[in-house]
């Protein structure tokens, strides 16, 4: 936990820089000089920029957009970067903190991610004091690994989510629990050296009524892996024999089905209703705890290593970093 005295600054747009044009609210180039006349007084760390391209807003983040910002960062912690702090739109923030989570693991330096949900300059805006609290989290000291920054608190990537759309404290550490198997050893594929190919996971929230054809037309469009967020402790329609032939169905074709909960707190435990353990009984793998965030980006991460699917399904339900203990 060395303080960071050379960090990377990387600017992917957001509202923190938005300025506004003919429609609206937009992502907006020259956020740096912005910044080093905002911070020249104050004591932070030593940092250098880079804008990526496209500047979006977050709403209109990728996976594909995710492995360019994985570059980015070896990229520079490669080119003598002790840390990488990371400007991003919070609409998308926890699953692309998340995700970089199992992009980068190995990496030997700190990534922040941070915003604002005010752009730069407006009355009240939250942005300077999260980027140079951020900054002087950085210059403090921060163990290798992702982090999320807002408004004064550090919180782990898998275990928060975006909980309201308003003021100063957007983001929220959820309670969830459930799966504390650590994995022994991480393949070599996951090293955040090497590259990602993009992954095809689809999410399907169960509701009353959900029928066997709305998760066929899932199957059938080619997702490598659903993750099936369920009631409760992990129950779905377990009456329903269409249903749960159509889970058959996935296993049969190699889709890795996962089941997480939809309560904001707790997590899957397939095996204590009957309802839950016969998706377990079709192939489901249990979540645990993990956030939808945390899941999406573990399943893009693990597949696009190119690990054969039985490893796959082994290592959905071991702790690759914090996202089940």
């Amino acid at each position: 936990m060395s303080p960071s005295n050379n960090v990377m600054v990387l600017y992917t747009g957001g509202t923190i820089g938005m300025q506004a044009s003919a429609n609206g609210l937009a992502p907006a180039s020259g956020f740096e000089a912005r910044m080093r006349e905002q911070l020249a007084n104050m004591q932070v760390p030593a940092w250098r920029f880079r804008e990526m391209a496209p500047l979006i807003d977050s709403a209109n983040m990728t996976p594909a957009y995710w492995q360019q910002l994985r570059s980015a960062v070896v990229e520079a912690v490669d080119n003598g970067a002790d840390a990488v702090l990371i400007l991003h739109g919070t609409d998308t923030l926890a699953y692309s903190a998340a995700a970089m989570c199992f992009q980068l693991l190995g990496l030997p330096a700190p990534v922040v991610f941070t915003g604002s949900m005010l752009p730069a300059g407006v009355p009240d805006s939250d942005a300077w004091e999260n980027v140079s609290g951020a900054l002087a989290a950085l210059g403090e000291g921060l163990a290798p690994g992702v982090q999320l920054y807002f408004h004064g608190a550090l919180m782990a990537p898998t275990r928060c989510a975006k909980v309201r759309s308003f003021g100063r404290h957007p983001f929220a550490a959820l309670q969830r629990n459930g799966g504390v198997a650590k994995a022994q050893a991480i393949p070599a594929g996951l090293d955040y050296r090497q590259p990602k190919a993009l992954a095809n996971v689809g999410v399907l929230p169960l509701v009353p009524g959900i029928t066997a054809g709305q998760l066929d037309a899932l199957v059938d469009s080619g997702i490598q892996a659903l993750v099936l967020e369920c009631f409760g402790s992990g129950t779905g329609p377990s009456d329903n024999p269409a249903f749960l032939a159509s889970l058959q169905r996935a296993q049969e074709h190699n889709v890795v089905v996962v089941a997480i909960t939809q309560c904001h707190e707790g997590g899957v435990e397939l095996d204590v209703y009957e309802a839950g353990s016969r998706l377990r009984g079709v192939g489901v793998l249990s979540g645990g705890g993990m956030t939808r965030e945390a899941v999406f980006g573990k399943l893009q991460a693990l597949l696009g290593a190119g690990l054969v699917t039985h490893e796959v399904r082994r290592l959905v339900e071991l702790d690759l970093c914090g996202e089940l203990s």
